[in-house]
C-alpha cells in the first residue's frame, strides 16, 4: 500500500509540473475571442504579433521590439487602442509596464494576460491602475489541443 501511495504522490507532482511547462511562451488569442472584444473596443494595433496570428492589420512584431518604441502618438490620434496578448515568460511584467505607460500617454491597451494575482506586475500595475476582467472557465488557446492551464484575464489600462 505504501508503494501505491508512494506512486500517486509521484504522478500528483508530474501532473503539477505538466502546467508549468510550456514548449513556447507565445500563445495565439483565440480568434472569436479576440472577435468579440474587437468590437467592443475597436483596436487599431496588436503589439505582440506574428505575421501568421496577427490580430490586427496593424501589428508590432518582435524584430521592431515593441518594449522599445512608442505605441501611441499624441499627435496623431490614428492609433489610439491597442490589443496586447504578450509572451507569458518571465518578462511579462515588462509587458504590463509597457501597457500602462502607453496608457498614461493617452493609449487604451487591452490586455489578455494569465490570471496570476500572486505576482508583482499584477499588484503593481493591474490591481492599481487596471480595469480587470477575470475570465471564467479556460481558454483554448490557438492551435492548442487542449485548454489552457492557467485562468486568464482581461486587463484594460486607460487614462481616465
Amino acid at each position: 500500500m505504501g508503494g501505491q501511495q508512494m506512486s500517486a504522490k509521484n504522478s500528483q507532482k508530474e501532473n503539477n509540473n505538466v502546467h508549468f511547462l510550456s514548449k513556447t511562451s507565445d500563445w495565439e488569442t483565440p480568434q472569436e475571442f479576440f472577435n468579440d472584444l474587437d468590437k467592443e473596443f475597436g483596436f487599431d494595433v496588436d503589439v505582440c504579433a506574428l505575421p501568421h496570428n496577427a490580430k490586427c492589420p496593424a501589428y508590432l512584431t518582435p524584430e521592431i521590439d515593441a518594449l522599445s518604441v512608442d505605441w501611441y502618438d499624441q499627435d496623431c490620434d490614428s492609433a489610439s487602442v491597442f490589443w496586447m496578448n504578450p509572451p507569458y515568460g518571465r518578462q511579462i511584467w515588462k509587458w504590463v509596464q509597457k501597457a500602462w505607460e502607453e496608457s498614461q500617454k493617452g493609449a487604451t491597451v487591452v490586455c489578455l494576460l494569465p490570471a496570476r494575482t500572486d505576482t508583482r506586475w499584477f499588484h503593481d500595475y493591474c490591481l492599481k491602475h487596471g480595469t480587470i476582467r477575470f475570465i471564467k472557465g479556460r481558454l483554448k488557446f490557438g492551435g492548442a489541443k487542449n485548454a489552457a492551464p492557467f485562468p486568464s484575464m482581461i486587463v484594460v489600462f486607460k487614462n481616465a
